[in-house]
């Protein structure tokens, strides 16, 4: 199918490899220069505070400064990434997958690679490459093999034991290493927006001769002879310095597609049938092939890693601190400029002088102790004057542009943004405005991580997995990034969390949880430590565990014997009024045998006991009838008072009330029986 769309062109057949990758790498550089070659070489200018004279804006300009507002923007920036980054110590981590119950192999790859990458300085790497990113508007690093000799102090028996010997162990390994790459070393295929889309990639820098002769030595490159190469300044990192011209190597490194004829034309087994093959390129001084292989890696990847700092659409190029902050910067050293100016020509003294009455040969010069000869009256001869003053205006200008740099960049420092970060704002004016800085810092992280970060994690552990599998087990791992909050965003956390935690009490289940959260976000040495505890002192104790629920089972029994005392009571209260309701109902039989008895006692034998029977029978029955009136009358009085209470308009009746009884008042059982 590839000879069927693809003929090779005859100039190709002629054409060398390492001409056609030369040719690709010109034509890139070519549109670098013309491009993007001047403002990348300003923006390094700015950061470091060099100053050219191209970056003038006025011809007039006198003074040099350069005001350091976008170096502390840029350094704000990339500050607040590295703690989002690498501030919790773990700044990646391992998912495995969910049905495997053994998760010693994701403990094991995660420690062993944090070991790799902190041995190998990888922190200080990915630092240089946002560093970069926020200058140039890229970061770019390149994934390197290297293989060396780890050394540790062993001891070894010798003499049957009888002596120990002290000496090193040597272990030859490969290990991974994450290099910064410059813009002006970087190529590109200008149509490309990632490395992954491109034609191909490359790296052209100057290295040491020595390396290229160490790795001729070992085998990884071609046998040739190498000269110095001639000096270029276009590839330096600054411009600025005098340039070392002797023992360096142009070396141009080429990741990416190559047509398949010019491959196997140097020798190299290809398996695949296309017309473009994925292929490593080296060569040395822009002529000298050094090496030339298919893609060696397992995953088929390019060892280059990139991310912008913003992203502009459709450009691999992306837009830095440095850009966005530059018309600031400039507005801001163009004022700064012209008030140093100013103020030379209105501090300094300076004298009007009429020549044609000095003496020959005079130097007039204006210094202390300094006398000047004049031909007549010296107050006629000499004049001082100024060029009036400085205006207070430029030094509001030069704060409310400083203030512009800050917005621009999204930088915030000590001093903060005037009015709306520091003391001067409220409470909600502080959060609004830290609100909207915090999100510009995580939409760089989060673009950092996905673009930069995570695809160098994976690339690293598959290589270590392919050429160091004793170390590494083989396996399908997804890398996630642990990143966290920056410095500016965890103190305005912690803020928000301690508000919370005035509103709750001590005793909520969501008390414990807050302190953890806050201590997590806080900056302290022994965080970790603190944690620990906290988690180890919720868990609950044995002990208290086992008295808590012996407690909580005599509680219960208590509350169990409390019910059933008050059952009993409740019983006996229930047999109480049953007794009191039969003791009710035979009260009036037990009157009747009283009334009976008394009117029984004490009876004479004969006619006269049938008498007196009879008249106590009668007294009796009288004052039955006069009890029963008293308690009908004495109802009737309640209804009486009661419709007086009711009716209080009306006048009330008093009647006599009449005592029934004796004709001296005086009756009952007890005086009649005794008359």
């Amino acid at each position: 199918m590839a000879e069927e769309i693809y003929s090779p062109d005859p100039l190709m057949i002629e054409e060398s490899l390492e001409e056609w990758v030369m040719t690709k790498c010109e034509n890139w550089r070519d549109h670098y220069e013309s491009n993007y070659e001047q403002k990348f070489e300003e923006y390094y200018r700015l950061w470091r505070g060099q100053w050219d004279p191209a970056d003038s804006e006025r011809t007039s300009e006198r003074s040099r400064i350069i005001s350091p507002a976008l170096q502390q923007a840029v350094e704000s920036n990339v500050a607040e990434l590295e703690e989002a980054t690498f501030g919790r110590g773990k700044w990646f981590d391992i998912a495995d997958d969910f049905n495997d119950p053994q998760k010693q192999d994701i403990l094991y790859l995660r420690k062993k690679l944090t070991e790799d990458f902190e041995a190998c300085k990888i922190r200080k790497a990915v630092a240089e490459c946002l560093i970069n990113a926020a200058v140039f508007g890229t970061g770019i690093g390149e994934i390197t093999l290297e293989e060396i000799k780890e050394m540790a102090p062993a001891t070894e028996p010798i003499m049957d034991g009888q002596l120990q010997a002290v000496g090193v162990n040597v272990t030859d390994r490969v290990v991974v290493k994450l290099k910064p790459v410059l813009p002006q070393n970087f190529l590109i295929d200008p149509v490309a927006t990632t490395v992954e889309d491109a034609m191909g990639v490359a790296v052209d820098e100057f290295v040491s001769k020595h390396s290229v002769e160490l790795l001729q030595e070992q085998g990884v490159y071609n046998e040739a002879y190498i000269e110095s190469a001639a000096p270029d300044s276009d590839l330096e990192p600054d411009q600025d310095l005098t340039l070392y011209n002797d023992d360096k190597v142009r070396l141009t490194k080429y990741y990416g597609l190559v047509p398949r004829e010019l491959l196997e034309n140097e020798g190299v087994d290809v398996e695949e049938d296309s017309m473009y093959v994925e292929a490593i390129v080296v060569i040395a001084n822009g002529g000298t092939l050094l090496k030339a292989e298919a893609n060696p890696y397992m995953m088929n990847d390019r060892p280059v890693v990139a991310f912008p700092w913003d992203v502009v659409p459709g450009r691999f190029w992306g837009r830095g601190v440095c850009e966005k902050g530059y018309n600031s910067q400039k507005a801001l050293d163009t004022e700064l400029r012209a008030r140093i100016d100013a103020l030379s020509l209105t501090i300094h003294p300076m004298l009007a002088i009429d020549a044609t009455r000095l003496p020959r040969g005079a130097r007039p010069e204006v210094r202390p102790g300094k006398m000047i000869l004049t031909n007549g009256d010296p107050r006629e001869v000499l004049q001082p004057f100024n060029f009036g003053q400085v205006g207070q205006i430029t030094f509001a200008q030069a704060a409310s542009l400083q203030q512009m740099v800050q917005q621009a960049t999204g930088a915030v420092d000590s001093a903060g943004i005037a009015g709306q970060v520091n003391g001067e704002a409220t409470a909600a004016g502080i959060s609004m405005s830290l609100g909207a800085i915090i999100k510009r810092h995580k939409r760089t992280l989060i673009n950092f991580q996905q673009s930069f970060l995570l695809p160098f994690v994976t690339k690293a552990a598959h290589r270590y997995m392919q050429f160091d599998p004793e170390n590494y087990p083989v396996a399908d791992y997804k890398f996630n990034a642990t990143s966290t909050l920056g410095i500016i965003a965890r103190e305005y956390e912690v803020t928000q969390l301690v508000q919370l935690l005035q509103t709750m009490k001590q005793d909520s289940p969501l008390y414990p949880v807050l302190i953890q959260s806050i201590i997590d976000n806080m900056n302290l040495s022994n965080r970790e430590e603190l944690i620990a505890a906290m988690q180890q002192a919720a868990q609950p104790d044995p002990q208290a565990q086992q008295m808590a629920q012996i407690a909580q089972q005599a509680q219960l029994e208590f509350q169990q014997a409390q019910t059933a005392a008050l059952q009993g009571q409740a019983a006996e209260s229930q047999a109480r009024a049953t007794k009191y309701a039969v003791d009710s109902e035979l009260a009036p039989q037990e009157l009747e045998i009283d009334r009976i008895e008394a009117i029984t006692r004490n009876l004479k034998e004969g006619d006269q006991e049938d008498k007196e029977f009879e008249r106590r029978l009668k007294v009796a029955d009288r004052l039955l009838k006069e009890r029963q009136l008293r308690g009908n009358r004495t109802n009737a009085n309640d209804t009486n008072r009661n419709e007086q209470l009711s009716q209080p308009n009306q006048p009330s009746v008093q009647r006599p009330v009449r005592q029934i009884g004796s004709p001296t008042g005086q009756g009952g059982p007890t005086g009649g029986a005794n008359q």
